[in-house]
């Protein structure tokens, strides 16, 4: 892992060309982001000087964003060492996998009871996205939307503490996801989130916790709970950010 990251030279601030909300909102979403695509190895060194670089903010916003991703579970902040991506342990792979089997139930039921027609569609629209992610090679952005696919569809059961708790869990996944599943890294939750809308609209509480169940044994199966895609690089998971903000900006200033 790299405990040591190259210094950076200093960067015109643009990290807000791309999201919106507060400062911190947007390095917290873009590191979000960045595991839900499995882009950022579980055990990664989360320097707040390397990170204050690639955003151009101050230490201060990048505390409070990893402060937000620490409190979800997905970042470990550990006293006089910084922080660094959460890396499960098998124990608690197993424990998350429970805890999101029992929640993705109660949405699911909830869903089938509260999901709107317009609710439905904009899911329908994040599998078909998803699906041609996964069709043009593009693997990292096609788990980034079957993770928010489930996101949406905790939206769209109407419980907020569901909604916070899925959101928790969902990024929690992505790192177990990287960090232990074995095999040919297959995708097909498309189809199986396909099917799981048909049965949502039809009001099949019965079918769509089947369904639902059977797409958790999917992921399930696929684990090794004893290898990772993902890079401890942060420049090279943040270099989209970095080559925009390259561009000629003499004179530019940087403020926190």
């Amino acid at each position: 892992m790299n405990e040591q990251l190259q210094p950076l030279k200093k960067q015109p601030r643009s990290a807000k060309s791309t999201r919106s909300g507060t400062q911190d909102d947007v390095v917290y979403a873009h590191i979000f982001d960045a595991i839900l695509e499995q882009r950022l190895a579980p055990g990664t060194k989360l320097s707040e000087e390397a990170l204050g670089e690639i955003f151009g903010v101050s230490r201060t916003i990048i505390r409070r964003a990893l402060s937000r991703l620490a409190h979800e579970g997905v970042v470990l902040l550990r006293p006089n060492r910084g922080a660094v991506v959460a890396s499960p342990s098998v124990e608690e792979a197993r424990e998350i996998f429970y805890a999101r089997r029992l929640v993705e139930r109660a949405i699911t039921e909830l869903a089938v009871e509260h999901a709107t027609a317009e609710q439905l569609q904009e899911l329908r629209q994040m599998v078909n996205e998803e699906q041609a992610c996964f069709s043009r090679g593009d693997r990292g952005a096609g788990i980034r939307l079957s993770g928010e696919f489930h996101l949406k569809l905790a939206e769209a059961a109407k419980n907020a503490p569901l909604v916070s708790f899925q959101r928790s869990l969902v990024s929690q996944t992505s790192l177990i996801i990287a960090q232990y599943e074995s095999g040919s890294r297959s995708h097909c939750s498309f189809d199986e989130h396909n099917r799981l809308i048909d049965a949502i609209e039809s009001r099949d509480a019965e079918r769509a916790v089947m369904l639902m169940m059977h797409h958790m044994d999917h992921i399930d199966d696929k684990l090794n709970l004893d290898e990772g895609g993902a890079s401890d690089d942060l420049h090279a998971v943040f270099s989209h950010l970095l080559q925009t903000k390259k561009k000629p900006g003499r004179g530019s200033s940087r403020s926190a």
